[in-house]
């Protein structure tokens, strides 16, 4: 019988409905929706296909033990009770992140600390008062989360690492990358899996074509990642981990086309670069163009994708003649286009002409 146990997905605001989806689809049960975050429940081998397959998951949390503490002191004592040996050992390094929501524990800082010297007294307390695993604070063995809403502690293993938003992939960024999970996430959102054509005309430094190209051809995400955390725990099981790495039977033929392009040379030339490096370079045309060039569509129907200039490199007045140059474009060369934008200014949707006929919240 396979040991069942909850887990917790991290995402970004907007995006719980989309991975709640991702986990359904891969056979987790009791999925549930939070805020910023999905709980559920699977195997190990559930847990391995969480971090290798899920395109809108931050990290993948196992939580280890959970209690009430109404003081830093209770904290300690709690912390210290549990068997720290079952998932650390003395020639392993340990860190701890804190996300506190409470008004008995206000800085994070000295919950660490304090879940800290509870970890390491468990183990002289066990071993001997110079037996202790060591601490760490970038690419530790174990990661530790402590979540604190109110008086309630959550202590959870983090299986990821490294945030999986850093896929892997890319080589080289423009200013102001959109977050991979937000791109993927956007992608989600509209539906789309490869029926038809894509174009994103304001590409950067192509995420969005990269994760489009990763949905259309049901390619994992995770594949790209040199390690997860989870590969360094104590009941790491290889074989498992191996053989779902190696399965690439989900994977489906795309038979239409991904369209990208910039006005800037720079940023084409990178967009290159990750492409490459992602491997999916035969399903993506790439030109330098501006999207008031635009005279015609590549193809009579499609999705349009985009994350435009924010204003960081544009300055107001330009911006705003920028969205009106998309609502021109959008109006006359990609009349049979479904076209979804991310922006934070309402006058720059005002100034696109159209009325949208959705609208959805976004972290970014």
């Amino acid at each position: 019988m396979k040991q069942q146990f909850e887990m917790v997905a991290k995402t970004l605001q907007g995006l719980e409905d989309v991975l709640a989806q991702e986990l359904r689809d891969l056979g987790a049960e009791n999925v549930m929706p939070g805020r910023r975050m999905v709980s559920f429940e699977g195997d190990l081998a559930m847990m391995y296909k969480a971090n290798v397959c899920c395109r809108t998951a931050l990290s993948i949390l196992k939580p280890i033990y959970k209690f009430i503490a109404k003081d830093a002191e209770i904290l300690f004592e709690m912390v210290k009770e549990y068997d720290w040996s079952t998932v650390l050992s003395l020639d392993k390094t340990f860190s701890i992140d804190t996300v506190a929501h409470s008004n008995e524990f206000t800085h994070s800082r000295f919950v660490t600390y304090r879940v800290k010297d509870g970890i390491v007294d468990f183990f002289k307390d066990k071993f001997g008062p110079d037996k202790r695993p060591g601490v760490r604070l970038h690419d530790a063995d174990v990661m530790i989360n402590v979540h604190i809403d109110g008086d309630r502690i959550t202590l959870s293993l983090n299986s990821s690492g490294e945030s999986l938003h850093k896929r892997g992939y890319r080589v080289g960024q423009t200013e102001a990358p959109i977050n991979e999970v937000l791109a993927a996430g956007m992608i989600l959102k509209t539906g789309w899996h490869g029926e038809k054509d894509l174009i994103d005309p304001m590409c950067g430094s192509g995420t969005i074509l990269i994760e489009a190209a990763l949905i259309a051809t049901n390619t994992y995400p995770g594949i790209f990642r040199k390690n997860f955390a989870f590969e360094r725990w104590k009941d790491f099981d290889e074989e498992l981990f191996e053989s779902l790495y190696n399965d690439d039977s989900h994977e489906r033929e795309f038979t239409h086309r991904i369209y990208g392009s910039d006005i800037s040379p720079r940023a084409i030339d990178i967009a290159t670069q990750n492409i490459k490096s992602a491997g999916v370079a035969k399903y993506i045309d790439l030109k330098i163009m501006s999207i008031q060039r635009y005279e015609t569509a590549p193809s009579p129907e499609g999705i349009l994708i985009t994350n435009p200039p924010y204003g960081e490199r544009i300055s107001s007045s330009d911006l705003l003649g920028l969205y009106e140059s998309i609502g021109n474009r959008l109006k006359h060369v990609f009349k049979g286009y479904d076209a979804w934008i991310i922006s934070y200014h309402k006058e720059c949707f005002d100034r696109i002409g159209l009325k949208p006929s959705v609208k959805i919240e976004l972290m970014n």
